[in-house]
This record gives C-alpha cells, sequence and structure tokens, in this order.
C-alpha cells in the first residue's frame, strides 16, 4: 500500500520534482564525466612524462571531488527540504487519517530511493556519453594522437559514483525523517496559510546603504585593478575581498527600498500593468534572501572569473608556446667559477678545480668532455653573456626610480642587468627567425616582451637623459622604448630585460655571468628526438651521470620538456576551474530556483486575488516571468560587474602568461555555459512555478 501511495504522489507531483530531479541527473553526470579521466587517459598516444602529469590531474580532481560531493549533498538536502515543505497538507491529511509519523517516512523514504535510483541511472547514462567528448577534449588540450579511440566505459567512475550518491541519499533520508518526527499537525494543515514575515526598510537608509555599498565595491575594483601593482597577494588581497563581501551584502540589503523609490518617481512605468505587483513581489524577496542572494552572486563571480581566466591563460600559452619554443633545446653554464661564491640560498660554496676550469670553456666543449656525441645536435650558436656589477635595473631606471619604486614597491631592483652584443644576439636571432637590429658604437638597446617590465623601462626610455655607462664608456638609447626579442626559451614572453650593446664595447672576460648555447636535435621524427631528450633530461643517462660525477653544472630547458609542462599545468587548471565552475552555476541556480518555487507556493493567493480584480493567464504569466527574471538576473547582473575587474585584476596578476586579447573566445564559452545551466533553471523555475499558482487550494 506505502509503496503504491509513493508511486501515486510522485506521479501527481512529477513538475515539483523538476527541480530535484534535473539537479541529481546533472550532479551524477558531472560527476561520473570528471572522475572517468583515468580510464580515457590510457587509450591517449602521449609521451611517459605528459602520462604523469594525466595522472596528477586525476589526483587532483580526486580530491575536488570530495568538496564537490559535500556541496551536491547540501544541494540534494536543500532541494528535498523543499519538496517536503510543499507536501505539508498532505501529510497532515495523513496524519488525520490515522497515519504515524514513522509511515509517512516510510513514504519519503521509498520516493528517495526511486528517484535517486531513475537519476542515478540517467546520469550515469549521460554522463557515459559526455565523458566520450571529455575524451576528445582531454586529447586536444594534451595534443595527443586520437587514431585508436574507442567508446570507453569507466567502471571505477561509475562504482566512485554510485557510493558517493548512496552516502548522499542515506543523508537525505535521516534529515526526512528528523523532519517528518519535529511536524506537528496543526502546523502542518495550516501550512498554505503561513507566509514569510516581511521587513519593511527605511527608503531613504535604503539609498544611504546602496550608495555606500556602491562606493565599497568602487574602492575594492580600485585596488585590485588601478592599484594591482602595490598588492603583495598573500597579505594585501583580504582586504578587497573583504570590502566585496560587505559591499556586496549592502547593495542586497538596500536594492528592494533603491528600487521601489527610483521607479515610484517613474509613474508610467510603475502603473503600467502589472508592474505595481511584480515591483512589491521583488522587494518582499530581496529583503527575505539578503544572504542567499549575496552568497549566489559571490558564486557567479567566482564561476564567471574562474572560467573565463583559464579559458584565456590556455588560449594565450597555447599561442606563446609555439612562438617561444622556437629550438629544441637551450643549455647554460656559470662562467668564470670562483673558488668560493654565495649560492641561491645565501650559503658559501667551494668549488673544486674540475668546476673552475670547465667553466672557462664552451658549452660545446663541456659536452663532448663528458661523453656526448656532439653530432646529435645541429644549428649550434653559442654566445656569451655579461652583467657588470653596478649596472642594476635600479640604475637603468635613473630618476624613474623613486617614482616607480613607490608603484611596483615588491621588484627586485638591484637585479643586474644582463649585457650582449649585437652580433652574438642577432645570431641567435637569426636562428630563432626574430627581428634582428643594428648599433652605432654609442648606442644600446633594451629587448623586453613581459609586459609589465615593458611599461616600467618604456618611462626611463622615454627619457632622453638616461645614458648608461657600460664597460667606461656612455651609451645612450637608440629607441625611446623597448624592443622585442628574447634569448632563452619560455612557455610565454617573460623576458624581462637584455641589454644589447655594439661590438666595440668592452665587454672583459672577467665580466662574463655565463656561456649559452641553442640548438636543435639533428634528427627528423618525433620518436627520434623522444630518446634525445632522454639524455638531457633522465637522470640514468650517462651524459647526466658524467656530469654529476664531475661535479660540473649545466642548466637548460628542451622545447618538449616545455610544452608538456606548460600543456599539464594549464590543462589541470581548466579541468578544476570547468569542474568547480559547474558545480558553482548549479549551486547558484538551485537555490535560485528553489527559492523561488517556494514563494511562488506561498503567494498563490495573491495570484489568486490579481485573477479575481481582472487579470487574464497572460498578464499573470508575464508578471510571474518578469518577477522571475528580476529574481535570477539581479544576482548574475552583480557578479558580471565584480567579474569585469575580477578577470582584469587576474590578467594583471598573470601578466606575461594570460593576455587580454586571448578573453573574447573564454567569454564567449563560458556565456554559453552559463546560458545553457542558468537558463535551463530559469526555465524549469518559470514553468514549475506556473504550475503552483494555478493549482486549486
Amino acid at each position: 500500500m506505502l509503496f503504491k501511495l509513493s508511486i501515486k504522489n510522485m506521479t501527481k507531483s512529477i513538475k515539483d520534482y523538476a527541480i530535484y530531479f534535473l539537479t541529481l541527473v546533472l550532479g551524477v553526470a558531472i560527476f561520473y564525466i570528471f572522475n572517468s579521466l583515468d580510464s580515457q587517459e590510457a587509450m591517449l598516444q602521449v609521451s611517459q612524462s605528459t602520462h604523469e602529469i594525466i595522472k596528477l590531474m586525476i589526483s587532483m580532481l580526486g580530491i575536488v571531488s570530495i568538496f564537490v560531493a559535500i556541496v551536491l549533498g547540501l544541494l540534494i538536502v536543500y532541494a528535498n527540504n523543499f519538496l517536503i515543505n510543499r507536501r505539508k497538507k498532505e501529510f497532515g491529511i495523513y496524519m488525520t487519517l490515522g497515519m504515524g509519523k514513522s509511515q509517512i517516512s516510510k513514504i519519503i523514504l521509498i520516493e528517495t530511493i526511486f528517484i535517486g535510483i531513475v537519476s542515478l541511472i540517467i546520469g550515469l547514462i549521460i554522463g557515459i556519453f559526455a565523458s566520450q567528448f571529455m575524451s576528445i577534449l582531454v586529447a586536444k588540450l594534451f595534443e595527443a594522437d586520437m587514431s585508436e579511440f574507442q567508446f570507453v566505459f569507466s567502471k571505477d567512475a561509475c562504482i566512485k559514483t554510485c557510493i558517493y550518491f548512496a552516502v548522499m541519499y542515506l543523508a537525505v533520508m535521516f534529515f526526512n525523517t528528523i523532519t517528518i518526527s519535529r511536524y506537528k499537525l496543526i502546523n502542518l494543515l495550516n501550512a498554505n496559510k503561513k507566509n514569510e514575515k516581511i521587513k519593511i526598510k527605511n527608503p531613504f537608509l535604503a539609498i544611504i546603504i546602496f550608495i555606500l555599498g556602491s562606493a565599497i565595491l568602487g574602492y575594492a575594483y580600485y585596488i585590485v585593478t588601478i592599484k594591482t601593482n602595490t598588492i603583495k597577494v598573500e597579505k594585501d588581497l583580504l582586504r578587497p575581498i573583504i570590502m566585496g563581501i560587505v559591499g556586496t551584502i549592502a547593495i542586497f540589503w538596500s536594492l528592494s527600498g533603491f528600487i521601489l523609490i527610483t521607479i515610484q518617481k517613474i509613474k508610467k512605468i510603475y502603473l503600467k500593468g502589472t508592474n505595481m505587483f511584480v515591483l512589491r513581489q521583488i522587494n518582499n524577496k530581496i529583503n527575505t534572501t539578503i544572504v542567499s542572494m549575496s552568497v549566489i552572486c559571490l558564486m557567479l563571480f567566482m564561476t564567471i572569473t574562474i572560467l573565463s581566466s583559464s579559458l584565456s591563460l590556455r588560449n594565450s600559452m597555447q599561442k606563446d608556446l609555439i612562438e617561444m619554443t622556437p629550438v629544441d633545446i637551450n643549455l647554460e653554464k656559470t662562467a668564470n667559477l670562483p673558488e668560493v661564491y654565495i649560492n641561491a640560498y645565501g650559503k658559501k660554496v667551494t668549488t673544486t678545480e674540475t668546476q673552475r676550469k670547465d667553466s672557462k670553456l664552451l658549452i660545446s666543449e663541456t659536452l663532448k668532455n663528458n661523453g656526448l656525441d656532439i653530432n646529435i645536435l645541429k644549428d649550434i650558436v653559442e654566445i656569451p653573456i655579461y652583467t657588470q656589477e653596478d649596472l642594476t635595473i635600479k640604475k637603468f631606471l635613473g630618476n624613474q626610480f623613486e617614482e616607480i619604486n613607490k608603484e611596483y614597491p615588491f621588484l627586485i631592483y638591484s637585479s643586474t642587468e644582463k649585457i650582449v652584443k649585437v652580433s652574438d644576439y642577432n645570431k641567435i636571432a637569426e636562428l630563432y627567425k626574430i627581428k634582428k637590429y643594428s648599433l652605432n658604437d654609442d648606442e644600446y638597446i633594451m629587448i623586453c616582451d613581459f609586459d609589465n617590465q615593458v611599461q616600467i623601462r618604456n618611462r626611463a626610455l622615454v627619457n632622453k637623459d638616461n645614458i648608461l655607462e657600460i664597460a667606461g664608456k656612455q651609451y645612450k638609447s637608440k629607441y625611446n622604448e623597448c624592443k622585442e626579442g628574447f634569448i632563452d626559451m619560455s612557455t610565454s614572453h617573460t623576458n624581462t630585460g637584455i641589454l644589447i650593446v655594439p661590438d666595440s664595447c668592452n665587454l672583459t672576460e672577467q665580466m662574463k655571468e655565463k656561456n649559452f648555447l641553442a640548438a636543435n636535435y639533428n634528427v627528423s621524427t618525433d620518436e627520434e628526438k623522444e630518446e634525445i631528450e632522454k639524455i638531457f633530461t633522465e637522470s640514468n643517462s650517462n651524459f647526466i651521470q658524467n656530469l654529476n660525477n664531475s661535479g660540473i653544472k649545466i642548466d637548460g630547458m628542451t622545447k618538449i620538456s616545455l610544452i608538456e609542462s606548460s600543456l599539464g599545468l594549464t590543462t589541470i587548471i581548466i579541468f578544476i576551474a570547468i569542474y568547480l565552475g559547474i558545480i558553482f552555476l548549479i549551486a547558484s541556480s538551485v537555490i535560485l530556483a528553489l527559492k523561488q518555487l517556494t514563494d511562488s507556493s506561498d503567494n498563490k493567493q495573491r495570484y489568486t486575488i490579481l485573477r479575481k480584480i481582472g487579470c487574464d493567464e497572460k498578464m499573470i504569466n508575464k508578471a510571474l516571468f518578469k518577477q522571475i527574471g528580476i529574481f535570477f538576473g539581479m544576482p548574475l547582473i552583480l557578479a558580471i560587474i565584480h567579474s569585469i575587474f575580477g578577470i582584469q585584476f587576474t590578467l594583471n596578476l598573470l601578466s606575461g602568461i594570460a593576455k587580454a586579447k586571448e578573453l573574447l573566445p573564454s567569454v564567449i564559452v563560458t556565456t554559453i555555459l552559463i546560458g545553457c545551466i542558468y537558463g535551463a533553471y530559469f526555465l524549469a523555475t518559470y514553468f514549475g512555478s506556473k504550475n503552483i499558482i494555478k493549482e486549486e487550494e
């Protein structure tokens, strides 16, 4: 009997279950998709190091999944609580007919299990098919070979999803039992007659709070954009974050009164159609949902900022990789090692005679002396890089230093400038296929491509009095701005500055800081390049062991390792961003949807009054649509405003890596994602609310 009653109740209340069912299905599908990457990874044709990166990503996603499971669990409990409240009168009738609370709990238990099983099955089916597209995305991000693509089912992900959601359903059942046990018959029978208490705010106080909240947000925006350079992330970022939270709460606290006064002044709008009714409804909603609206706004802000910034980072780094890795390998070695020097950790290091002798040799000679067949390399270019002890960044900035130091207090101005002769630089430029330069005997050029440093150095170069003394002779800048160029390969534009000087400049052997080598592998296929790569990167190669035994240190980077590390970093960021972004988006949408459905249930009598005074169904539905649209739109609009400055701050923080010009595609993808999920919940809420306000008392 109880089973039949449960099935009948679910059939009758199928529209009420729409939001709950949608949340369960989406949660299951997303959870399966992101936890099935281990099976998809197995079929990708990638290098061993990329496999390790993918395993790390899977491990990190597993940790994130615990947080996601908690969020989804809370959402499911929240959504289920709405369904229970919707049926208070029904439960009251059961109790008047002699049914005990334990039997009502059993009905709810059967319904929860049934809905859980159905949503789990449908969610898994959607997740299994959607995960195949995830395989394609993974392959594209890691530039993997998909020639052996096949349909993949992840048994582990399926089991993990079932276990996690079984625990969530048990939590739901537990809360349902507690909730039912606390109900009193009189409250259940009169549930539909109760409404939320509306707190009417002083409208003029609301305007003052609105202006104050806007001012707080404006100053927070100013800090994270205009004053970005003075922010020390681990110390100073907390202040604008707190200001953002306080400002958001102040806006929503005051918004109802502010809107009410503003619209009431515009009689043509206020008195048109059902606008007066809609405005009063919105006023009441905001008054009773200040905290939840603020939390939703901040979650949407995080979703937009995280997704847009991470996708922009990926696009920027992918383009930069092609440009910034023009050869297969870079190597560098310290020149003229002294007997004792202070290392990066501030400790004294005593060098051996072997190390000191080797530091005077070219890198190619060191390679030969340690058993490397130099013929595995081609297009070899070797150049020396010099420094001058008193030529620091501070010295370069000249009379602009004091002003720049105030704006950028965290730069290390005591760092010495790198100096390269123009003919040596042009050898590298020719190999890299980038622009070459020429100089008169009294000129220098500053080569720099790191955005922030370019801006700083250009302020000094604009000054015609910017004369530098190098090796006993004065030189002036050929240009009043930095020129693009680089020597070291990198994953992005990170060259903070290299001084290019004429060949006639008297740079001595003692001024030589290091030797630099750039070359390509003397092979043609990717497989052969991988074999040579192992010689320079694997610790058990004979060459590396010979260097270690002799105490000789050669630093370097290879094109393959740079690309793999960059792809790994950005892909991990993107997957975690998408995962968390979608969950935050679902959480925001669910809270808004259930709040609106609850209000629609509480306010049925108000819509009945509208019908009695002559409003037809079209006008009522239009009023309902406006009301839900404004309710969904307000936190989204403020979140978008937050995101404009949040994204700008992120791009400034990642200057040289993420580029503003790559933002448009990221914003489009984010907009589509938000439009699909947020829009789906909006429509489900609208149609659910329509169904509720049409119900007979």
